[in-house]
């Protein structure tokens, strides 16, 4: 089974950008406010999703692992 992924959008970060909704639109749409939320609270780990997070503006994306909730990004210090 491939591993699994929580998404998380701050949404008091968010500045609407639309980045992560423009590279992956199967993970992140832009919602109400033209501020960024997950298609589903759950997704497959993949290079477009974290590649998405590392290039948030304002890293306002936040990845854990499903179930589990180890930090995936940001990294734990």
């Amino acid at each position: 089974m491939a591993e699994r992924w929580h998404i998380e959008v701050d949404q008091g970060a968010c500045i609407g950008s639309g980045l992560c909704a423009g590279s992956v639109p199967e993970a992140f749409r832009m919602g109400a406010g033209r501020r960024a939320e997950p298609v589903a609270a759950e997704a497959v780990a993949s290079d477009g999703v974290l590649e998405a997070a590392e290039s948030c503006p304002v890293e306002a994306i936040a990845l854990r692992l499903a179930p589990g909730g180890e930090p995936v990004f940001p990294p734990a210090d």
